[in-house]
């Protein structure tokens, strides 16, 4: 038999999933329900902390207790490195994100630190370089108004951006199309990638940086680019608040009797 608190959890969050309370509204004062006969004060403030775990709602001194915001950020898949929106036009990929969401974006709201770091051993093995070797990163954040949405950090080999809009620290994307659209431009068009996807805990530090509500996770993505010859000319590896994005993948269905690689 659940707890006094966990059904009244569930019947709350029940309410909020069918839309009882809209994005932004507040639940009842603590004391209300108290006196509506729901429970004692531990047993409603435990139910609301278990919402909070859950991300269905925000606590915060002054505001009391509110229904978070359920639309998420499409966040697209290979759509949103269509060499049309960057070489062509001026669509980074966060950019590309907040069209096909039908939201509005600024570019200043992405800002980075570049910095030249001793390469670590997972950075050294995907760009080919010796281990404590000098790399350039380039680590962004990425907010949607105030709120943050994700982290960000290319890592590259210093003769492919050295002298770049790449390495230039001004906030918002390197200039026109963004960091592609400079190696496009430094004779390094990109071709092909691989992205590699993990949900995880965050650590105390990222909980605050991207300001996620108690037992909210993240995803991790590592993201490696290369030219059609090959050439690893950036590995990233970017960190997503879970409820701020709905990942989207659109893609044509392989198949390997038809590609030269595998006949029957």
């Amino acid at each position: 038999m659940a707890s006094k608190w966990r059904e009244l959890a569930d019947r709350l969050a029940e309410q909020i999933r069918r839309g009882d309370y809209a994005p932004g509204a507040q639940l009842p004062q603590i004391r209300d329900l108290v006196e509506a006969g729901e429970g004692s004060k531990s047993t409603v403030h435990q139910a609301y902390k278990a919402l909070e775990a859950e991300g269905l709602v925000t606590s915060s001194r002054g505001h009391g207790t509110v229904v978070r915001g359920r639309t998420p950020l499409k966040r697209l898949g290979i759509a949103r490195y269509d060499k049309a929106k960057w070489r062509d036009g001026d669509e980074v990929a966060f950019i590309a994100d907040r069209v096909a969401s039908g939201r509005e974006y600024k570019r200043n709201e992405q800002t980075q630190t570049v910095s030249r770091v001793e390469a670590s051993a997972a950075v050294a093995e995907v760009l080919g370089v010796p281990v404590g070797s000098e790399v350039y990163a380039r680590a962004r954040l990425v907010k949607e108004g105030t709120q943050p949405t994700h982290t960000l950090t290319s890592y590259y080999r210093p003769e492919h951006v050295e002298g770049t809009r790449i390495v230039d620290p001004t906030p918002g994307p390197a200039g026109r199309g963004g960091g592609y659209r400079v190696l496009y431009d430094a004779g390094y068009e990109i071709d092909h990638m691989r992205e590699a996807l993990f949900a995880r805990v965050p650590t105390a530090n990222e909980v605050k940086l991207l300001q996620l509500p108690p037992g909210e996770p993240v995803v991790e993505l590592h993201r490696t680019t290369y030219t059609a010859d090959g050439t690893v000319v950036e590995y990233a590896v970017g960190l997503h608040a879970a409820s701020r994005f709905a990942w989207e993948y659109d893609f044509k269905v392989p198949d390997s009797t038809q590609d030269g690689k595998g006949h029957k």
